[in-house]
């Protein structure tokens, strides 16, 4: 039988209300669903985004407009892989909405895969960053 997931476009960032997070709003489906399903995949700011930053730039640069667009492409590219994560741990694998929380806490055991995932595409994304900004 055919489990394959599909992912649709994210929308987002939206800032949540009490909570250093970003989060990205994710539409899921598998062949055998009817429907398809929420994700909401929040990001730490400073749990998270601020710690690969820092490990992506070494020093932030640029003006404001620029940090604000290596922001979004970041935590963008954190919340795809946390997605990716999710799948391989079986927490998207039932029929219904889900909600990511920061790998912090609870989740801190899941942060060692995510730095990995970082480390695989550092240069990708640095590459994304300065097509896009000149950075």
């Amino acid at each position: 039988m055919d489990h394959t997931l599909t992912i649709s476009e994210p929308s987002g960032p939206f800032r949540e209300p009490r909570e250093p997070v970003f989060s990205y709003d994710y539409a899921i489906q598998r062949p055998t669903w009817a429907t398809p399903h929420g994700v909401r995949v929040k990001v730490s700011i400073p749990g998270e985004l601020e710690i690969l930053k820092i490990k992506l730039m070494d020093q932030p640069s640029g003006s404001p407009g620029q940090q604000l667009i290596v922001g979004n492409v970041l935590s963008r590219k954190i919340a795809d892989w946390k997605l990716q994560i999710a799948e391989a741990e079986g927490l998207l694998a039932e029929r219904r909405d889900v909600k990511i929380e920061p790998y912090t806490g609870a989740l801190a055991h899941l942060f060692p895969k995510l730095a990995l995932l970082f480390e695989t595409d550092k240069l990708l994304v640095r590459e994304e960053i300065r097509r896009r900004i000149g950075l």
